[in-house]
């Protein structure tokens, strides 16, 4: 995961590979649209401006500078050289979701008359079932940071308001202060396509939350005025790539062999709510997905664990 100063120096650079090209100034508004107005995460950011500087040296080698004159045959050679060149469906999947974003944009801008990328269809993925932790192995992993020193107090909390919430890391290191609803423990969200949600978080999380205001945070604000809830040993809001490192951190003190980031804490809390009766549509509210689709992968990890479940208890389950 990159930092913010890596991802300017990557947009720094890629501007430069492309300056004199006409086609340069609809990639930079877009991006801008995608990460004011849409309100994506770096990652996402990085993505999609790698994929569409891609895509545009594609175009210019075809001899085309105009965007205009990008049509339906040129994004399919494109996309079959990604093929040529064995890239995994899931990276062909998302560029084609890259170009698909933009050029709907330049259509809603008037930029261009007609969708090159209307009819190009994705590669079918393999369907995957989300990584997600034990009961067992949950209760390991929040017991490993001290929560007798400011860091491992902070690093508690992180670990619980992500499970407790079910909140995405670019959500986790932009909430607020002002966010915090106390006395309802709810807090606002602002997600994907900057559209608001409400969380809930327990008396576990609460706790731990009230500690961490009254103990750790004044030690990490070192005085300043810094309206974001979760700071980093410099007084400055903590950023994803420190997240990371904390929970490559945690995992390694804790000595199970998994593969733990704060997104399968997310699968772990879609997972754990289903498992003991919680309805598809609230989870799907909760986790701020726009399709009711996107959830649903969650009831396949949910009747794995009931089959099993059955075939372990049931006296007629086995035929002895």
């Amino acid at each position: 995961m990159l930092r913010k100063d890596d991802y300017s120096f990557l947009l720094y650079c890629d501007k430069i590979s492309l300056v004199g090209d006409a086609m340069e100034k609809y990639v930079d508004k877009f991006l801008e649209y995608i990460e004011i107005e849409k309100n994506y995460s770096e990652l996402t950011l990085i993505s999609y401006t790698n994929d569409l500087n891609d895509f545009l040296l594609f175009v210019k080698s075809e001899g085309i500078s105009k965007i205009k004159d990008v049509d339906y045959k040129v994004v399919r050679r494109y996309l079959m050289q990604l093929y040529d060149k064995r890239y995994s469906k899931k990276t062909i999947a998302r560029c084609v979701s890259t170009l698909k974003s933009f050029f709907k944009y330049l259509m809603s801008e008037g930029i261009i008359s007609n969708n090159p990328a209307l009819l190009i269809s994705s590669p079918k993925l393999d369907k995957r079932l989300p990584n997600y932790v034990t009961y067992e192995e949950l209760e390991t992993i929040l017991k490993v940071p001290d929560r007798n020193s400011k860091l491992g107090l902070r690093d508690a909390l992180i670990l619980e308001m992500i499970y407790s919430t079910g909140i995405r890391v670019s959500e986790l290191v932009n909430m607020k202060l002002e966010d915090i609803n106390f006395s309802n423990r709810q807090i606002k969200i602002l997600g994907k396509g900057n559209k608001e949600r409400y969380v809930m978080y327990g008396e576990v999380c609460e706790n731990l939350l009230r500690d961490y205001l009254r103990k750790s945070r004044p030690e990490l604000s070192k005085g300043r005025n810094n309206s974001y809830l979760f700071l980093n040993n410099l007084g400055n809001k903590l950023s994803e790539r420190g997240i990371e490192l904390i929970f490559s951190n945690i995992i390694k003190k804790s000595g199970l062999k998994i593969h733990l980031t704060p997104h399968t804490l997310r699968h772990t809390f879609a997972t754990h709510l289903l498992n003991e009766g919680a309805d598809l549509k609230s989870v799907q509210e909760l986790l701020g997905h726009e399709n009711l689709s996107t959830t649903q992968i969650y009831t396949h990890v949910s009747n794995e664990r009931l089959r099993s479940v059955y075939l372990h208890t049931h006296p007629r389950a086995h035929d002895d």
